[in-house]
């Protein structure tokens, strides 16, 4: 499917940022699009259309991004134990923060930490900006898709070794 090159109204845009620009302020919260639509003026439908279309990713998988984003920088920089910091960033569960924290990240969240804390302890290369930049969480692709592109990959690895 390709995409096309829809230029957007600049007054619904201005809205969408709005909306995005509240999403950012209070990340913890919970923003559903029925309350994020209220915000932008715009029914529920168009909303989140419209949204992808601006911003490349449908407003819970945003708002996903900058949670783990927060989330790293909160276990980088403090001491403040992982559910702690999983109520902070807004989720409910620190079941669901560690899945969803693990599937967009790459590891658990005590690695990561693990692994901050003893790099820091040797001398730099790269500046930490750079490597936040190159560690933001991509989330084009649904959570639930990337966990099924992997057990299809380890159900394919299995069938050749039994070959």
């Amino acid at each position: 499917m390709s995409r096309k090159s829809v230029t957007q109204d600049p007054e619904l845009l201005r809205r969408l940022l709005r909306a995005k620009d509240r999403m950012d302020a209070a990340f913890h919260e919970a923003w559903p699009v029925r309350r994020l639509a209220k915000v932008s003026h715009v029914s529920q439908a168009h909303f989140a259309r419209s949204f992808k279309q601006a911003f490349g990713l449908p407003p819970h998988r945003y708002l996903l991004t900058r949670r783990i984003e927060r989330a790293t920088a909160l276990l980088r920089e403090t001491g403040l134990s992982i559910t702690e910091i999983a109520f902070q960033t807004g989720w409910r569960s620190l079941g669901s923060f560690g899945r969803i924290f693990r599937d967009i990240a790459g590891e658990m969240p005590s690695v990561m930490r693990q692994r901050v804390r003893a790099a820091a302890r040797e001398p730099g290369r790269v500046p930490a900006c750079i490597l936040s930049a190159a560690h933001r969480p991509d989330l084009r692709t649904a959570v639930s898709e990337k966990r099924r592109r992997k057990a299809g990959a380890i159900n394919r690895s299995n069938v050749k070794e039994a070959l």
